[in-house]
């Protein structure tokens, strides 16, 4: 599996080693992209596959410093390598830190609408598994964050700094 940074640039796209579209350009620390030849914020490897509570811990220390686009990255590979009957769960927390992550980057409109879509898949999920806390995560509180948040940044209209805002994952969200 070639990475992003390893890739090379054929025509107008990037690709990796093994000839796949990837954007190499360098990344800020919410995931928008740089000039070419700036110095960005190392990528999230994807593709990893970790144990839950392992993708848990790390995506929140990745939310912790503000970096909710690579916590996201982390969400997609335990979504995309876990058991099929989580899937979901995975799939909501990524939509929860892309909706943080829109928020961040003054992105209302879609920020709102991710961070309310994230929060009804893992709702609907809680509903349908009758788990609340899988791997010790608050799925209640963290789906009141994310509405809350959601509701906070379109009545402002102003983007949230993105650790401050953080939810904790696993107990009480962060103001």
């Amino acid at each position: 599996m070639g990475s992003a940074s390893a890739g090379r640039q054929v025509g107008a796209r990037d690709r990796d080693d093994e000839g796949r579209a990837r954007n190499a350009r360098p990344r800020d620390g919410l995931g928008r992209p740089l000039p070419y030849g700036t110095e960005g914020v190392a990528r999230q490897p994807e593709g990893i596959v970790r144990a839950p509570r392992e993708s848990v811990a790390e995506a929140q220390e990745l939310l912790d410093a503000g970096r909710p686009f690579h916590a996201h990255e982390v969400f997609e590979d335990a979504w995309k390598s876990g058991p099929e009957e989580e899937r979901e769960l995975w799939r909501g927390l990524a939509q929860l830190a892309v909706g943080l992550t829109h928020a961040a980057r003054g992105n209302i409109t879609g920020g709102a609408r991710l961070l309310r879509r994230g929060a009804g898949a893992l709702a609907d999920w809680a509903s349908a598994t009758g788990r609340g806390r899988p791997y010790d995560m608050d799925l209640t509180g963290l789906t009141r964050w994310a509405r809350d948040l959601a509701e906070r940044v379109e009545r402002d209209g102003t983007s949230v700094d993105a650790a401050a805002g953080a939810p904790r994952l696993r107990g009480t969200e962060a103001s």
